[in-house]
């Protein structure tokens, strides 16, 4: 058996907790996978053998060409990173594949980028329905997090308005081998298909408004908005939100009230 490249850090789920995973993935005879960080093939041989195809993008490349030689005919192996390459040029056109579920166990280290870039492949390609993800538990619990939790932010208030977003498993050390030093979540991101385009300012005022997310409203949105506070006061009593309120207060429908009011204000 090969040596797993320490660098990319992989830790393997042991089979009985594979099977958990996959009956929460549930899936079906029609669906086309795009399957992240396949590793050894221990969740891509049991899609394959239960969905049409599986489209399976993994960096390390041994264990991709390990996996291309022992893969059944309906697995596409790509080698590569997946931020930076385009697995959507290989998938089967709409006729083929009506729908497109991605699944894949998320490294800690560049899960956000990955699911921003689902959100977008989401928004290109409504085919891509939903992504059911492993990740290090921290992240699926700012996820999931409700608005006045400490875990509600930035990426709560991005992937909540682009999807449902449903915690499946959870899952100890113990299910890995080598075992991690965290523990994991399971999560799955139902995507919406009637999403409303935001402003155009709506990502850079949630980021600035929650890096001053210990401050009342009002003195977070003038540091953003480059206006006095009293002006900033103005602007969200004119969305009817409190401005002694805190940013992990907002609904995401109120960040993108404000959003519009800050934009429709133009400079000055």
């Amino acid at each position: 058996m090969m040596a797993v490249r320490r660098r990319f850090g992989q830790h393997f789920l042991e089979p009985a907790w594979v099977r958990k995973l996959v009956e929460a993935i549930a899936p079906r005879a029609d669906d086309v996978f795009l399957e992240i960080g396949p590793g050894r093939g221990q969740l891509t041989f049991p899609l394959a053998a239960a969905a049409r195809r599986v489209i399976a993008v993994e960096v390390d490349r041994d264990l991709a060409a390990d996996l291309t030689r022992t893969a059944p005919p309906n697995v596409t192996v790509i080698t590569g990173d997946v931020l930076a390459i385009d697995p959507w040029s290989v998938l089967p056109d709409g006729a083929e594949a009506p729908v497109v579920r991605a699944a894949g166990n998320l490294p800690f280290n560049i899960s956000s980028p990955i699911l921003f870039a689902l959100i977008a492949a989401h928004a290109r390609d409504p085919r891509l329905r939903d992504a059911t993800l492993m990740l290090q538990r921290e992240v699926a619990d700012r996820l999931s997090a409700k608005r006045g939790t400490g875990d509600y932010g930035v990426l709560s208030v991005f992937v909540q308005r682009r999807a449902e977003v449903r915690r499946v498993l959870d899952l100890p050390p113990g299910a890995f081998r080598p075992p991690p030093k965290v523990h994991s979540a399971v999560v799955r991101l139902e995507f919406r298909s009637d999403v409303p385009p935001a402003p155009p300012n709506f990502e850079s005022l949630v980021r600035g408004v929650f890096t001053q997310r210990r401050k009342t409203m009002a003195n977070a949105l003038a540091a953003f908005a480059h206006v006095s506070n009293a002006q900033a006061a103005g602007l969200l009593e004119a969305e009817s939100i409190d401005p002694r309120r805190r940013p992990e207060t907002l609904t995401i429908e109120e960040f993108l009230g404000l959003a519009a009011k800050v934009h429709d204000r133009g400079p000055g």
